[in-house]
């Protein structure tokens, strides 16, 4: 089995978890654990969805809390705020911008997508929705790291491309965007990284997770003009 369809026939496993309707799980808004004393922490929005939320990880495990941790240990005063809602969509995510925007980040991720691929939605409405996501984040002139996704493979070829087209135009429309290509790179469809669902990130999956998206959420960091960082 190739790369490509391992990490697309993990995702068809997952087409009805994903869409399982529950609030996000690990760091809420507000909370600044592990933030080193001294100095104000940067305020980083985690837009995105159920593996963002932390789906199925106790409370402290999840993307979010690691992400922090792992952040912290580098030396950096950053809060990692969780806007991950389990079972959101491109357009979803858009639909509570607002509510996220009220914690006032200075620098985003923005990792959605998963659930339109999963239920099979159009592309150009998914397209749409990110367009202004984005579009809503630059306008504040907060920096963007953009984490793609891949579409199940049972829904065809033209399908999976038109899925995977989103993510590039997206990045072609904005040459200065951090973009990391697969949010679930080097994780999807192993099993040892996965929990019973096959989707979702176990811990050990998090872990690596986190320990890939770690040197591009560090750039995106550096972004954080000093002024708004203080």
């Amino acid at each position: 089995m190739s790369t490509a369809y391992g990490r697309r026939a993990a995702l068809q496993k997952g087409l009805f978890l994903f869409a399982t309707p529950a609030f996000a799980q690990g760091a809420a808004p507000g909370n600044a654990q592990g933030i080193p004393q001294g100095g104000s922490p940067v305020r980083l929005l985690a837009l995105g969805d159920s593996l963002t939320a932390g789906y199925g990880l106790p409370r402290g495990d999840g993307f979010v809390p690691r992400l922090q941790e792992a952040l912290v240990a580098a030396g950096r005063q950053v809060r990692v705020i969780n806007a991950g809602v389990s079972g959101d969509t491109m357009a979803g995510g858009l639909a509570r911008l607002d509510w996220a925007l009220a914690e006032r980040p200075q620098a985003a991720i923005v990792a959605l997508g998963a659930n339109d691929g999963l239920r099979g939605l159009p592309p150009p409405r998914m397209a749409e929705a990110l367009e202004s996501i984005l579009s809503r984040l630059e306008a504040r002139r907060i920096p963007v790291l953009l984490a793609g996704m891949l579409a199940p493979p049972n829904l065809g070829g033209d399908y999976g491309r038109a899925f995977e087209a989103v993510y590039r135009d997206a990045v072609a429309k904005r040459p200065d965007l951090i973009f990391y290509p697969f949010f679930l790179d080097g994780v999807a469809a192993d099993r040892a990284l996965n929990q019973a669902d096959g989707i979702h990130p176990n811990q050990a999956g998090v872990a690596e997770l986190v320990r890939r998206i770690l040197p591009v959420t560090e750039q995106l960091l550096d972004r954080v003009p000093p002024a708004a960082a203080g």
